[in-house]
């Protein structure tokens, strides 16, 4: 990948897969969810997750292609630990539903990895009425986070092992609307631009991890939460825009990562030592990377946390 592919202080970098990024970690005893494991780099995660010993919980839209993902990681690794569970992330009942019976199960939670996503799709609202592409990239992971974050906080206690959340973010953040986050205009179909709307909700999976980092630091808690960009890999995000996908295919000749190496900084964020400790930061290629001024601001990210709340009522 040419200069691409220069190290980083990391010791990894853009051509990097996630298997190097995680060789030599025993993940045994840990337990990660992953959602959007069915497709794309979701799969990749859950696959090296699996190899490292991970038990890993597939949340997934389509549990048929879940089930399908199992069956080709079990036939690799047969004594990989996975399970395949139903979510809808556009969906407050669905992620209801997931998180009530995950927390039901007993199981412990030491990694989360908000993953699953849409990508410029045409207006559309939500079953709870809310624009789709902010209700599914953000919201929904919102809510399932706070579900889940008194499971993680008890795993992370009685194990005395570090908890990680990773949001799955994107560069595209920066070009987004002129204001970031537009609060009073979310459902405006007359001035909705798709291209915007997604860089919108990449933004706030980035302020969520800002906020969600400063509110764990402040109460103790020894659970990590950062965003992480991918990289450009052509995967089923652009299928709702003909011309997108024409461009993003173009840009990929060039740029591309492998979806091997497009889910490595995920896999580096959620499992590494080198980034124990380490929260409320935005990496790509497995380091620390520049983000936009707009996901620095913590107002911002603390009027998105107030908002957030107001329209998942995760205390339902």
């Amino acid at each position: 990948m040419g200069i691409f592919s220069k190290k980083q202080q990391s010791g990894f970098s853009a051509s990097s897969t996630a298997e190097e990024v995680t060789e030599g970690i025993d993940g045994t005893g840990l337990t990660a969810i992953v959602t959007g494991a069915s497709s794309g780099i979701g799969v990749e995660t859950a696959r090296v997750l699996a190899l490292r010993g991970v038990h890993v919980v597939m949340a997934v839209r389509n549990t048929d292609a879940g089930a399908n993902v199992k069956e080709v990681i079990l036939k690799e690794i047969p004594n990989a630990k996975i399970d395949v569970r139903e979510i809808d992330l556009s969906s407050f009942t669905s992620v209801r539903k997931f998180a009530a019976d995950y927390r039901s199960s007993g199981l412990p939670l030491n990694i989360l990895i908000n993953n699953a996503g849409v990508g410029v799709t045409p207006f559309k609202l939500s079953q709870d009425s809310i624009e789709l592409q902010f209700a599914t990239n953000h919201l929904g992971h919102f809510l399932l986070t706070n579900l889940l974050l008194e499971t993680m906080k008890s795993t992370s206690r009685e194990s005395n092992t570090e908890g990680r959340i990773v949001n799955v973010s994107s560069l595209s953040h920066h070009y987004g609307y002129r204001e970031g986050i537009r609060f009073d205009k979310l459902n405006d179909e007359p001035t909705y631009n798709r291209h915007c709307a997604y860089a919108q909700s990449k933004l706030a999976n980035i302020l969520h991890a800002n906020e969600l980092s400063r509110c764990l630091k402040e109460e103790g808690v020894e659970i990590t939460a950062n965003s992480v960009h991918p990289g450009a890999i052509l995967t089923n995000i652009t299928r709702h825009d003909s011309f997108a996908r024409c461009v993003f295919t173009v840009v990929c000749l060039f740029i591309s990562k492998t979806v091997q190496q497009g889910a490595a900084t995920t896999c580096f964020v959620a499992l590494n030592p080198h980034v124990k400790g380490v929260g409320g930061e935005y990496f790509s290629d497995c380091k620390i990377a520049k983000r936009s001024s707009q996901a620095k601001d913590a107002d911002m990210a603390r009027r998105l946390w107030d908002c957030s709340l107001s329209l998942t009522n995760p205390k339902k």
